[in-house]
Parts: structure tokens; sequence; C-alpha cells
């Protein structure tokens, strides 16, 4: 599971699945031309480079179509091209927490001022979310593609998209942050759910 979880190409995998995941480009690495082509491909105006190995929005880059990467830039990395999706910024990234494969408690995570990255390190913040049961539903079907029947936790992160579904961002298994202060109950149901497997 953790050698499955450390690389984002799992989210491929997700895809066949069946799960409703961002259009993304593989690549081995990536430069100016790649960043065009993605933009053709995904007919956008704006894409989002990131690391298949890495967390956090660290080594994440951003560009548009008039505002493309120097000509000598590369990523100089295995990465992944997706679109940029306007719901990060408009509404937020949602995260569902489960525990034991049952709802814990949801987290809406925002990107703070003049950014898109809605982690802290770049001025995110996040609030109590209560999910409607669709959006629910579409997190409970991440975690019923995933290929692990007795995952003590899962953090499932999505974002909506244009045509209003959400689609999983990453489904973590291994991050080991959970949003306790969201979820009051979360030391209780994880002691609940370790002492069964003892």
């Amino acid at each position: 599971m953790v050698r499955w979880n450390a690389d984002k190409r799992y989210l491929r995998e997700l895809a066949e699945r069946g799960a409703t995941t961002v259009p993304t480009l593989w690549l081995d690495d990536a430069g100016p031309d790649d960043v065009l082509a993605a933009i053709a491909e995904f007919a956008t105006d704006r894409v989002v480079v990131k690391r298949q190995v890495g967390a956090g929005g660290l080594g994440q880059h951003s560009f548009a179509r008039d505002a493309l990467p120097d000509p000598g830039w590369t990523m100089g990395r295995p990465c992944m091209i997706q679109p940029f999706l306007p719901g990060i910024v408009s509404e937020g990234e949602y995260t569902f927490v489960f525990i034991d494969g049952a709802f814990s408690h949801g987290v809406l995570k925002r990107a703070g001022a003049g950014d898109y990255r809605i982690q802290s390190l770049y001025g995110g913040y996040e609030r109590d979310y209560a999910p409607d049961p669709q959006d629910l539903a579409r997190a409970e079907a991440i975690l019923a593609a995933l290929p692990f029947d007795d995952l003590l936790y899962a953090r499932i992160d999505m974002v909506r998209r244009p045509a209003g579904e959400l689609a999983v961002m990453e489904a973590e298994l291994i991050e080991p942050y959970l949003y306790p202060e969201q979820g009051p109950g979360l030391g209780r149901k994880l002691a609940a759910a370790i002492v069964a497997r003892l």
C-alpha cells in the first residue's frame, strides 16, 4: 500500500477502475513544448505541473497560455500536467476523512489571497465541511475503487470539475495529517479501529 500510494501514478489505476479524476498527462520530464501541448490537449488556458512523487505542493508550477515557462525550463523529474480547475479557487478543495471505511468528518481547504494552493505554507486555511449526500457518495466511490479492503484510514481530497461533479485530486493512505481540529471524535474512532485490529 505504501509503494502504491507514494507515487501519484496510482491515479491512473483509479481512473481505470471508474473513478472520476482530473485529466492528466504523465511525463518523464516536462519542458515548454509539453506545457503548450497540454494546454492544447485540455483546451484550456492554464495548466498545473506537479511531481509524480511529492507532497505539500512543493515543486509545483502553474503556467498559462500568456505566461509560459522560460525556453530553458524543465521540470527535471517525472511529472504530471493537469488543467487548472477554477473550482480550487472559487470553492476550494474538499477533504473526506474515513476511519475503518466509515466517513468521519469533512474539511474544506481554501487558498489564501492571490494564490491557488490550499496548503498553509502558501497562506491556505481550513474550515469544517458537512458534505451533502451527493458529494459524500462521490468520495465513497473513490474509497470503493481503492485496491485495498482493510484500510485503517483514508483521506480523499477532491475538487469540483466545471461540469459540477467532484473529482479525486489525491487518495491519501499514508498521509499522517487527518485534520483533528475539524474532527473532534477522530481520536476515539482511530483508537477503536486500532484496538479492533489487535
